[in-house]
């Protein structure tokens, strides 16, 4: 007996509804107001294999509307992923289970991204969607699949899916699909109550193809998804759902989205859907149609591994190192060898030049390094000499322009990095890390390598005055888990920070560099990447040192005078560069301790605020910056005027010895 998609539908209410009120918590309106459109996905289009859950050429589907976790969950459980038992389902929202209140792709098999805070799904799909064709235009269709993506109404109010979706249009990613339960409910109740947006209008004026149906017609979410697959350019479906479908008095208002229906309404809305089993009882036959969809990719998937071992044998090796996060094994060894050149090479230049000049000596050798620009590539310096740009239907480039959206490049960095295959880095100025935070904060949860060029990271860019200037924005970077946050000291300290950000496989990095021009200070080779441990002894003292100087970046140059200045009044002191505190504060106590020395007196000096500083200084070091915002001067002058000088640096010692 055939089963219909209806059932197949009602199995995943069912479970979502049975798993919120087992769990006390959760959000079953939207798995029960989309199932539909799941199923008509799942069933009709989406090519995947649930026994390999990073099978490259699978389609990746999204769900942006992560508090609807329990429709993934359900989906993942019907079709047959191996580890996602009705144990896990029963288990929804506890600890150490597979099913968390949100989904989590370091957790959960089968979860393409970490999606919760609304509006970063359909913004990470952006970035699979390019990486996909930017894979396609190096290796060929070897790379050929699509990106779904379930959206609510709240993902589309969020201001991240505008610069998203311009970016998407403009790029005609058409292998992008995104499918929106448009319910016209959220928390506060009738969308009306706060939006008016026609949506379809606002995506046609993006360059998006949009189109409206029956959220609960599973045979025109399919026929809107084959114009979709044929679209030259991305494509919105809009799915006319009702949220918490079935449920009797709470379908179709907001008091079904974000809390356990209760006994009675379960009750009622299984004799509407007509599922009379025990909670978490799927019918064999429903079960079998389920699993047999999950079956089909198997074939598919074979297929796929007879199409890559058929590739010419150096560009198969090629495409399994860059899937795999490999870094080329002659980027090392061209490290060095500038490294070498950067030891004879006196030039005073700022971090944002030398990040260019690093860049260009290196991205040849790592050929999935991806740069671009929030609109500031003259500034930030991040295009590759030769390297072109990437452009609308041409994606053969290592460049991207992502115009003035911020937060939306972060998070299709994001996107680039979960797909694989490249190494994605954007930039900006520091002080704009506020408009990508919750992108970089997710980076950070999904420990993904990612990588951004904030320039103009202090009162150094001088004129442009305290809206640019980022007092503290390093700080506030520094105070986020597992995100490294480095500021070099010169040419050589930048080369140290580009290579630890491109082998940081778990962590994102921020690098922060100068606008002005700044001495060499490393001017012996090493061939120890010094900068790796965080911190380190650039300039040791003549004699037992009383006073130990803590700088990072540009004020490390304004250390190594203050040394200058105590030795002529007979003080020895040392400096200690940091170019990221955030490796330093991760080693052992012990190594930590070593670095900081027994000198009586500290001194940190930053042009930022202190927040930070005490775990090297203690809360009795002196410290030398901010305390407010800044100026608009030129940067000597706000040096002078914010006493972020040698001499300052060298009084707060001699203070700290008298006391």
């Amino acid at each position: 007996m055939t089963i219909s998609h209806t059932a197949m539908a009602n199995a995943i209410r069912a479970l979502a509804m049975d798993a919120v009120e087992k769990a006390k918590s959760g959000h079953p309106g939207l798995p029960m107001g989309a199932a539909d459109i799941a199923t008509a996905l799942f069933t009709r289009t989406l090519k995947f294999d649930p026994r390999d859950p990073k099978w490259p050429d699978r389609d990746r589907f999204v769900l942006s509307a992560g508090h609807g976790s329990m429709l993934l969950y359900a989906l993942l459980h019907l079709t047959g992923s191996p580890e996602m038992t009705i144990e896990e389902l029963k288990n929804f929202r506890q600890l150490d289970s597979k099913t968390p209140g949100h989904p989590e792709n370091f957790i959960t098999a089968g979860v393409e991204t970490t999606t919760g805070p609304l509006g970063q799904g359909v913004a990470t799909a952006v970035g699979m969607a390019l990486a996909e064709r930017m894979l396609n235009a190096e290796f060929g269709d070897v790379v050929d699949h699509r990106t779904y993506v379930l959206a609510s109404d709240g993902d589309l109010m969020e201001g991240i899916s505008q610069e998203s979706i311009a970016i998407a249009g403009h790029l005609k990613l058409n292998r992008l699909i995104v499918l929106w339960d448009d319910n016209g409910i959220s928390i506060d109740g009738p969308l009306s109550v706060a939006d008016s947006m026609d949506q379809l209008k606002r995506f046609e004026a993006a360059g998006w193809a949009a189109t409206r149906v029956d959220g609960h017609d599973q045979d025109a979410i399919g026929a809107a998804l084959d114009a979709a697959r044929a679209s030259d350019r991305p494509s919105l479906i809009a799915c006319k759902t009702i949220i918490g479908y079935g449920a009797p008095k709470r379908a179709g208002t907001s008091k079904s989205h974000g809390e356990p229906l209760g006994a009675e309404e379960i009750a009622g809305a299984r004799a509407a859907l007509d599922w009379p089993h025990a909670p978490f009882v799927i019918p064999q036959d429903i079960l079998d149609a389920w699993r047999a969809v999950g079956a089909r990719g198997g074939a598919v998937n074979a297929a796929w591994k007879a199409r890559l071992a058929a590739m010419d044998a150096g560009k198969r090796a090629e495409f399994e190192r860059r899937l795999a996060g490999d870094l080329p094994a002659a980027l090392k060894a061209a490290a060095q060898e500038y490294k070498k050149k950067l030891s004879a090479d006196a030039t005073e230049i700022a971090t944002r030049k030398a990040s260019e000049a690093v860049l260009n000596a290196l991205a040849p050798h790592a050929p999935e390094l991806v740069t671009g620009s929030a609109d500031l590539t003259g500034s930030n310096n991040t295009k590759v000499a030769a390297t072109p740009a990437i452009s609308p239907g041409d994606y053969a480039g290592r460049f991207v322009h992502w115009g003035i959206r911020e937060h939306g490049m972060a998070a299709a960095l994001n996107g680039m990095a979960l797909h694989g295959g490249y190494i994605p880095s954007g930039a900006t100025f520091l002080v704009f890390a506020d408009y990508m935070r919750p992108s970089l904060r997710l980076a950070a949860l999904m420990g993904l390598r990612h990588i951004e060029v904030l320039t103009h990271d202090s009162i150094g860019l001088g004129e442009d005055g305290p809206t640019h200037q980022p007092v503290e924005t390093i700080a506030s970077l520094r105070a986020m888990p597992n995100l490294n946050v480095f500021r070099p000291a010169d040419q050589t300290e930048t080369l140290e920070c580009w290579q630890l950000a491109l082998e940081a496989r778990t962590s994102p990095s921020v690098l922060a560099l100068t606008r002005q021009n700044l001495p060499q200070v490393r001017k012996q080779f090493v061939e120890e990447n010094l900068s790796a441990g965080g911190a380190y002894e650039v300039s040791p003292a003549k004699g037992a040192a009383q006073v130990s100087l803590f700088a990072s970046g540009s004020e490390v140059a304004i250390a190594l005078e203050a040394q200058k200045l105590l030795a002529d009044k007979g003080v020895a002191a040392r400096v200690v560069s940091v170019p990221c505190m955030d490796l330093f504060l991760a080693r052992d106590v012990s190594e930590r301790q070593a670095v900081i020395g027994s000198a009586p007196v500290k001194v940190a000096i930053e042009a930022a605020i202190r927040m930070g500083w005490d775990a090297i200084i203690g809360p009795d070091g002196a410290f030398v910056g901010m305390e407010g915002f800044g100026a608009s001067a030129p940067y000597k002058t706000l040096y002078e005027y914010f006493g972020i000088t040698a001499e300052k640096a060298a009084e707060a010692a001699l203070a700290g010895l008298k006391r």
